[in-house]
């Protein structure tokens, strides 16, 4: 178990690398969705306090564009609570089993002598 292949999180627990990245992936594309609606929505409130017709018939074509950066947000977030169930689930197997935890003592429990 390599530094660079494990990190550990704010409880000691060690969580993959390829885990983390995976995560850190998603959220920074959430984060770029949710700057570019903001850029959306900013532009569809001047369109509309324009009241200029063409303006307002661009707002069209922007709502739907927001719409869909919100389902992608939905199903991106979807995604990453998917792979966190999955590794947990995959952690707790790993302790039952007999492998090692964060305190590096075996997942399974030894009767006093």
């Amino acid at each position: 178990m390599e530094d660079d292949t494990f990190s550990r999180d704010g409880n000691g627990n060690q969580i993959d690398g390829k885990i983390m990245q995976t995560f850190q992936k998603n959220f920074v594309q959430v984060q770029n969705i949710l700057d570019q609606n903001r850029l959306l929505i900013n532009e569809i409130n001047q369109n509309h306090e324009s009241k200029m017709p063409d303006n307002l018939s661009r707002n069209v074509g922007l709502i739907k564009e927001l719409n869909n950066n919100i389902r992608r947000v939905v199903d991106l977030y979807a995604d990453l609570s998917s792979s966190f169930t999955k590794s947990m689930e995959a952690s707790s197997e790993g302790d039952s089993s007999g492998a090692l935890r964060s305190d590096s003592k075996a997942g399974h429990k030894r009767k006093p002598v």
